[in-house]
């Protein structure tokens, strides 16, 4: 692969759409799929994805189509950005139709129910390919700020360093800053499970909570994370970094995530159903928080703040009993 490539990204939402932007700014050719015909037909007429990201110019360099096939022949690297519980269903369609020498590329931060797979695994095991192949974008990447070419930094992990690197240079822009790591494990874990732990932060702004909680569910959010991915055999480091307390912050900050302003619906006393139905957007905590859990009973790691998410996701809690419950637990030492 060259400092340039073609490149097929699997999803026009927000994110997917954003990183097209990232790859066409760094020189590469960007051909997009998109699931409605119609959102990929506006693209390309009118140069701006009025669902996901209005207001965006969309370069010339990026392409969308419905034709899965088209979209795939021939690309050097194949970016997947589809809602994390989706992805099996849609690759088991595409695999058949990837390129041989492609690199695989994860954008998705979510656990598959059931399985409890991070989404690398779904790739490998769908696609029939070795971890060698496969690549992780984690960090604090909010889609709206990265698409008005904000400065941003990122991770892409893979146990391949050369791959890692091949991507890291598809991905670099004067404005996108990529890191490289080798810890795949420890990066999808930090951007699935912050995603439940923007939730209950969510939650304390939604009842109308200060600094002080929000700082609380952050801190013992990210210890619950570290204790889990370490137990799967995690780098502790990388919970430390932008894959990990960099995505954790801006996810649990930012009135652009989804998950926490699911979060915040959540406390002012919206239901689970009312939420969904009122937006096209996913919030991958809300169907991760479960999987994460029973993970975390698996492996034995008490994780609290997931637990009682999950709780109210099931709707036996209500946020409010969620955080009085959190609170009461018998005091411990913080390292335990």
């Amino acid at each position: 692969m060259n400092d340039s490539a073609t490149v097929a990204v699997m999803g026009a939402g927000s994110w997917g759409t954003s990183f097209s932007l990232v790859l066409a700014d760094a020189g590469n050719k960007v051909r997009m799929w998109g699931r409605p015909t119609e959102l990929c037909d506006t693209i390309n007429e009118t140069r701006e994805n009025v669902d996901y990201l209005p207001g965006i110019e969309i370069p010339a360099a990026v392409t969308a189509s419905h034709d899965h096939a088209a979209v795939l022949d021939g690309a050097d690297a194949v970016v997947f950005a589809v809602p994390a519980q989706t992805l099996r269903d849609n690759l088991t369609i595409w695999a058949p139709l990837l390129p041989p020498e492609a690199i695989l590329v994860s954008l998705m931060k979510g656990m598959e129910l059931g399985t409890h797979e991070r989404m690398s695994e779904v790739i490998a095991e769908v696609a029939g390919v070795g971890p060698e192949r496969i690549a992780v974008v984690s960090g604090p990447n909010l889609a709206r700020e990265i698409a008005e070419r904000q400065p941003a930094a990122t991770v892409v992990a893979s146990t391949d360093a050369d791959v890692a690197a091949r991507i890291q240079r598809l991905c670099h822009t004067p404005a996108f800053r990529p890191y490289t790591n080798s810890d795949v494990v420890g990066c999808e874990l930090g951007g699935t499970v912050k995603n439940v732990i923007a939730l209950a932060v969510g939650m304390a702004v939604g009842l109308g909570f200060g600094d002080n909680a929000r700082a609380s569910v952050i801190t013992r959010g990210l210890a619950e994370t570290a204790r889990l991915a370490t137990a799967m055999g995690a780098d502790a480091m990388t919970l430390a970094g932008l894959a990990g307390l960099g995505d954790l912050v801006a996810t649990c900050s930012s009135p652009l995530s989804r998950n926490r302003t699911f979060g915040e619906q959540l406390g002012q006393g919206l239901t689970v159903d009312e939420i969904v139905h009122s937006t096209r957007q996913v919030a991958e905590g809300v169907k991760s928080c479960q999987s994460v859990y029973e993970l975390a009973v698996e492996h034995d790691v008490d994780m609290p703040i997931v637990e009682h998410v999950a709780a109210v996701v099931r709707g036996e809690l209500t946020p409010k009993q969620m955080l009085v419950a959190m609170v009461s637990r018998t005091a411990k030492h913080e390292r335990a």
